[in-house]
C-alpha cells in the first residue's frame, strides 16, 4: 500500500495545501489500481500534478457531506469522462453522497460515460474484494461522518519446495493449487495436502484514515494495532475547546489516539489553514511529544504502509 497525500488541509485551502484528498495506490492488488479517501474542491488538478492516473481510479471514500470533502467531486468524475476512461468507478460515502453527486451533474447538464455506482453506506464492512477489506467506523463529528479501516488479506507462507521433492512430489501446474494450500491429487493419484507444505503466513498490512473527529473511543477500535494511522489534526492543544465544538481534534488528541490505539505510526493531517509550513513544525513537535513515531503529510507526500 502507497498513500499520496493531495490535500491536507482543513475547511478552505491556503496558498501551500489544498483541502483533503488522499490516495491509495494498492500496488500487489491484481489491478494496482488507486483508491482515493475524500475528493475536495481541486482534487483533478492534484491528481495532474502527481504521478496518479485517473484511468487507476477505482474506488472513492468519502468520510462525510461536508463541502471540503466532496466539492471535487463533480469535476473529477466528468474529466474522468471527457478523458475517454471507460473503466467502472465506485463511490461510497453516508447517506446524501447519492444525491449530491446526482443533483450536480443533473443541474450542470453533466453527465458521464463509464459505470458509475454510488454506495450510501452505514457502520460495519463497505466492501472485501478478495485482497483488501474495507470496514467504516462511526467518528464524533457535526455531522454523519466515518473512518475507514483498510486490511490486506494475510498471504499464504512460502511453500516448501525442498520438502515437496523429499516426499517425492514432482513439480507441475499443481504447485500453484499447494501455493494455495489446497488438496491435489496427482497423476499417480497420491493426494498431497499443501497446508502441510506451507510456512507460516505473512500478516497483510492494515491502515487506518479518520474522518473528522472529535475525540471518540471508537479510535481504539478502528485503529487497533494498525501499520499506519492517518488522523485528522486541526488545530494546536491549546485550542481544544474550540477544536471539539466543532468535532475535530487537536495534535495531543490525535497522537493520543494513536498511543492508546496501538497504531505503529501515525500521520498527522487536515491542518487549520491558519498554519504555514513553518507553524506546522510546532503541531509536529506537539504530536511528537505524546506519539514520537509520528510524520506531518503536505500536499503530494508519499508514505509506504
Amino acid at each position: 500500500m502507497h498513500l499520496t497525500f493531495l490535500g491536507t488541509c482543513a475547511g478552505t485551502p491556503s496558498l501551500q495545501r489544498n483541502v483533503t484528498a488522499i490516495a491509495l495506490t494498492l500496488r500487489n492488488a491484481r489491478s494496482g489500481g488507486t483508491w482515493l479517501f475524500d475528493c475536495g474542491e481541486g482534487t483533478q488538478h492534484q491528481f495532474m500534478r502527481s504521478p496518479l492516473k485517473p484511468g487507476k481510479l477505482e474506488k472513492i471514500f468519502i468520510t462525510h457531506l461536508h463541502g471540503d470533502h466532496i466539492f471535487g467531486l463533480p469535476g473529477l468524475l466528468t474529466s474522468r469522462s471527457m478523458g475517454g476512461i471507460t473503466e467502472p468507478l465506485t463511490v461510497y460515502g453516508p447517506v446524501g453522497i447519492r444525491a449530491f453527486i446526482e443533483t450536480s451533474l443533473t443541474l450542470s447538464s453533466s453527465f458521464v460515460t463509464f459505470p458509475l455506482e454510488i454506495v450510501e453506506i452505514a457502520a460495519g464492512e463497505v466492501c472485501d474484494d478478495g485482497n483488501v477489506r474495507v470496514t467504516a467506523w462511526p467518528m464524533n463529528h457535526v455531522v454523519e461522518c466515518y473512518g475507514y479501516r483498510i486490511e490486506a488479506h494475510d498471504k499464504p507462507g512460502y511453500l516448501d519446495g525442498e520438502r515437496l521433492k523429499a516426499d517425492g512430489v514432482p513439480r507441475g501446474p499443481w504447485f500453484q493449487q499447494l501455493k494455495r494450500g489446497e488438496t491435489v491429487t496427482l497423476p499417480d493419484g497420491r493426494v498431497v495436502d499443501g497446508s502441510a507444505y506451507l510456512g507460516p503466513p505473512t500478516k497483510g498490512k492494515s491502515l487506518a484514515i479518520f474522518g473528522d473527529t472529535a475525540p471518540t473511543p471508537v479510535s481504539d477500535l478502528l485503529a487497533d494495532g494498525v501499520d499506519l494511522m492517518v488522523h485528522e489534526t486541526t488545530l494546536e492543544a491549546a485550542m481544544a475547546e474550540k477544536a471539539n465544538g466543532r468535532g475535530h481534534s487537536t495534535t495531543v488528541q490525535a497522537a493520543t489516539a494513536a498511543r492508546l490505539a496501538g497504531a505503529k505510526r501515525l500521520i498527522a493531517t487536515h491542518f487549520s489553514s491558519r498554519y504555514g509550513f513553518a507553524e506546522c513544525e510546532q503541531l509536529l513537535a506537539e504530536c511528537r511529544a505524546i506519539f514520537p513515531n509520528t510524520e506531518l503529510a503536505r500536499d503530494f507526500a508519499e508514505f509506504e504502509v
